[in-house]
């Protein structure tokens, strides 16, 4: 192949690739300024433990059926009525690997997972949570009027355009 074969060969690469390029500069970004726009978590996400403390009967089921043996269950028998009486339990979600074995095991559905996955702290020692940190609902992501909330890419564009006079928190 002769120089001249090859520099025109060259040429035509450089100028693919350029063309590549400047076919991605009219796109809409797709990043997510996240502490404004969240996306929503799909149907079975696995988040942060959700603990009733009035259903569960102390069985420790969801002790055995963990792989870490991660909740800790205080409990005593009361003699008088025959069966255990829970004092304390927590869970440290530092150590927890969001299996869902415990909810899924929990003969009383007194665990449940829910769609709150902001654990993130500065200290490990917050991450352990007792059973009143554990029955603390977290705050919907839909129903919260200061959050844009991303479903998907197509329907976010649909509704940019629908929406161009709407101001979000975003829009300055």
């Amino acid at each position: 192949m002769s120089y001249g074969q090859q520099t025109i060969r060259a040429t035509r690469y450089i100028g693919q690739s350029f063309i590549t390029t400047l076919s991605h500069t009219n796109r809409l970004p797709i990043t997510i300024h996240y502490p404004y726009e969240k996306s929503i978590t799909p149907e079975r996400f696995r988040g942060r433990i959700h603990f009733e403390f009035d259903k569960c009967i102390a069985c420790e089921v969801c002790v055995r059926v963990c792989p870490i043996d991660l909740p800790v269950v205080d409990w005593r028998f009361e003699k008088d009525i025959k069966r255990k009486q829970l004092l304390n339990y927590s869970i440290d979600f530092g150590v927890c690997i969001f299996c869902g074995n415990c909810v899924e095991y929990c003969p009383t559905s007194c665990l449940s997972m829910t769609e709150e996955y902001e654990l993130s702290t500065y200290d490990r020692h917050e991450l352990n949570y007792n059973q009143i940190a554990l029955s603390r609902l977290p705050i919907s992501i839909m129903g919260d009027y200061t959050i844009q909330t991303i479903r998907n890419s197509s329907e976010s564009k649909i509704n940019k355009e629908k929406s161009s006079n709407s101001r979000t928190i975003t829009d300055y």
